[in-house]
């Protein structure tokens, strides 16, 4: 049976690759610095898996057929948007499909993928979170960039399945969670329903799968944009606000807020932390470390937690 070893919560943003820092004393250097001190406290806790949730940015899903969760069980590849690493990813096959038949069994009816394209949603953290050791991963990303979105509580409910599933599978190894996503950002809308969505934007919303690297290539300049601006808006407050309720694993108070409570505190981005509330639920246990830094320049709020000490 597999053993789950901790759980690793970390934002991420196109702008940690696109604009890094060039000094410790620019923003994003303290982040930078303490990610780096988890894959150094994840390379000696040694796992021999890591399954890493987090959301698509409408490159590998599109309301043509939006799934609220989709699991990779065979083969994975990295996107490479705004300048992450493309290519295959090594995937956890057996341990995937064992997470598969557990959630069944759970009542939950994830959608499923040989061929999983994973974009920096999950890309990034897990390259920060394992380094250079390219341990073999199961991919789980949760929607939310596209509403409707699967509520806040249904994803404890999958987290706490995806605990169980892990914890009874025939998988020998030490197991990993990690969560990528959030924390607090703004962002423009992707709703089909929102009238504000350009008909163009609509249109790539839907259909863009009918030519996915053409509707990334007309996007990325869009969010480029948007990225070294001072002034855009992070909600640090209650960024750590949500840090102390999970140090306290008192998940109820975050699911509490809804999606527009989320929504009103943490921004349209801020729905990422879906998948920390789904990671956090299946290890069972309160994060005992955490790391914030507020980086508007990278239009988020970055944030770090481990239910492991981190030196």
């Amino acid at each position: 049976m597999s053993q789950i070893i901790g759980f690793v919560g970390m934002s991420h943003s196109p702008f940690v690759t696109m604009l890094p820092p060039g000094s410790a004393t620019e923003p994003g250097s303290a982040f930078l610095a303490d990610a780096a001190r988890v894959t150094a406290a994840v390379a000696a806790l040694a796992p021999d898996a890591i399954v890493v949730i987090g959301p698509d940015h409408f490159h590998a899903n599109f309301y043509d057929v939006m799934p609220p969760f989709v699991l990779g069980v065979e083969s994975a590849e990295g996107f490479g948007d705004f300048d992450g690493t493309a290519g295959p990813l090594p995937v956890a096959a057996r341990l995937a499909w064992s997470i598969r038949e557990g959630l069944a069994s759970a009542d939950f009816d994830v959608s499923l993928s040989y061929a999983l394209t994973v974009d920096h949603g999950i890309v990034q953290s897990y390259d920060m979170v394992t380094g250079d050791s390219k341990i073999p991963m199961v991919p789980l990303v949760v929607n939310s960039a596209a509403p409707p979105l699967p509520s806040l509580d249904r994803c404890v409910a999958l987290g706490t399945a995806l605990g169980a599933a892990v914890r009874a599978s025939d998988f020998p190894g030490r197991v990993l969670i990690a969560a990528s996503g959030g924390l607090s950002h703004w962002l423009p809308s992707n709703d089909p329903r929102d009238t504000s969505v350009a008909d163009e934007k609509r249109r790539s919303l839907i259909h863009g799968r009918q030519d996915v690297q053409a509707f990334a290539a007309a996007r990325e300049p869009r969010v480029r944009a948007m990225g070294g601006d001072p002034t855009a808006r992070v909600n640090a407050d209650w960024d750590g606000w949500f840090l102390k309720q999970l140090t306290a694993f008192d998940l109820p108070s975050i699911t509490a807020l809804g999606h527009q409570g989320l929504e009103d505190n943490a921004g349209t981005g801020g729905h990422e932390i879906r998948s920390w509330l789904t990671g956090l639920a299946a290890a069972g246990e309160p994060l005992v470390w955490t790391s914030y830094e507020p980086v508007p320049q990278w239009i988020t709020g970055m944030g770090i937690g481990t239910t492991f000490q981190v030196p």
